[in-house]
């Protein structure tokens, strides 16, 4: 049995560096295969999820049973020997790697990693079966968006294999902070979201470290609404909710929305929504 994808002009970047994917392969091994080395800046990685096998790697015997994952980089001579009562079933992706960067690529990135591995030999730690049947699952059935799904699980597949190499090592690489600009949005959407009872203009502004008018600006020209209107539309979106449970009286909505009386509550529901509260408590349950 030997299901085979290649000549599919698979792409995937990882750190500059690109990863042609040149195979894909899936076989059960009913016959040897003879001793062969690959080029420069190739890598074939082999994941046996069940069965067992015999590999010969630059003149070294490795025993190979289910769960083993290894990698053969440039020039590893490597020849593979089934067990004729069990014969080893194998996952095998070829990449050619193409770096775009120079050379300078950080030692702490995964692609410098991956790289500079040209062997490795072991029981896979990181469950990379499921991604491996994922993939033939996705070539097999080509449904809508597949060639997206084939490229994030062959790079999944690669930051595996490295942590693997690593046996769970922490990064030494983290994400960037994010622009205040963008950091603005969260704080704005986060204190509507969870304070829209008693955020105060005044308050907002602090928290985005810019004067009252500019923050007023800032909400006009990024969400088209003034901040007594945003802080309306939150504590309205909740009222409602508030009145389709059946164990809260209206006042004690108002109380919660932080409303001075049950009057300025229902004055206010009904201006933004054309409809009494009590009307639409009746109407909606």
């Amino acid at each position: 049995m030997r299901t085979v994808y290649t000549d599919l002009n698979i792409k995937i970047t990882i750190n500059d560096t690109t990863f042609l994917v040149l195979n894909i392969v899936f076989e059960r091994f009913l016959r040897s295969m003879p001793r062969h080395s690959h080029g420069n800046n190739s890598y074939e990685i082999h994941y046996i999820p069940y069965g067992h096998g015999t590999v010969y790697i630059d003149d070294r015997v490795y025993d190979i049973t289910p769960n083993t994952l290894y990698m053969t980089g440039p020039h590893v001579e490597h020849e593979q020997i089934p067990i004729k009562n069990d014969p080893m079933t194998e996952y095998c992706i070829y990449f050619k790697l193409q770096n775009s960067g120079a050379g300078n690529l950080g030692t702490e990135t995964v692609a410098y990693k991956f790289q500079n591995t040209h062997f490795w030999f072991g029981q896979d730690t990181q469950e990379l079966y499921p991604l491996m049947q994922q993939i033939f699952f996705e070539l097999e059935h080509r449904y809508t968006g597949y060639m997206i799904q084939v490229e994030t699980l062959l790079q999944q597949c690669v930051v595996k294999i490295v942590r693997n190499y690593e046996n769970r090592r922490q990064s030494k690489v983290h994400f960037s902070p994010s622009n205040l600009v963008d950091s603005k949005y969260i704080i704005v959407e986060e204190s509507f979201l969870y304070e829209y009872e008693t955020l105060t203009l005044e308050s907002l502004a602090e928290r985005l470290g810019l004067s009252i008018r500019q923050t007023e600006r800032f909400l006009k020209e990024y969400y088209g609404k003034t901040f007594l209107q945003k802080k309306t539309e939150a504590k309205m979106s909740m009222a409602k909710i508030y009145l389709n449970d059946a164990g809260l009286n209206i006042s004690e909505i108002a109380d919660r929305l932080n409303y001075s009386s049950v009057q300025h509550f229902s004055y206010a529901f009904k201006q933004y929504y054309g409809i009494s509260a009590s009307i639409y408590r009746k109407t909606s349950q």
